[in-house]
């Protein structure tokens, strides 16, 4: 996952697929979906703005999104990549 910060917002998409899906969305939306992340990282999870859905026969589709914005889809691998990266903090700047 890729996150980004400009004056509009957070930008997450999957780095993966660069010419994917960008998810736009709030600080506040985004500090939501760390905190879930750090409280329990391996399941779906819900902010009042973001939603992860673990998805598929197999779990292994990954899918964030919010109402009327774009969805980003991964794997399971890249999200517990990128839940390891948040539970490191390595996102944090992003919020403070």
């Amino acid at each position: 996952m890729h996150v980004a910060a400009t004056p509009t917002g957070i930008h997450i998409t999957e780095s993966a697929d660069p010419s994917g899906a960008i998810l736009t969305t709030t600080p506040d939306a985004f500090r939501g979906l760390l905190h879930s992340l750090k409280e329990e990282p391996h399941r779906g999870s819900r902010t009042p703005a973001l939603e992860v859905t673990i998805a598929g026969d197999d779990d292994r589709t990954v899918r964030l999104h919010a109402p009327g914005a774009p969805t980003v889809t991964t794997d399971r691998r890249r999200w517990e990549i990128f839940v390891r990266g948040v539970r490191a903090g390595e996102f944090d700047h992003f919020v403070a």
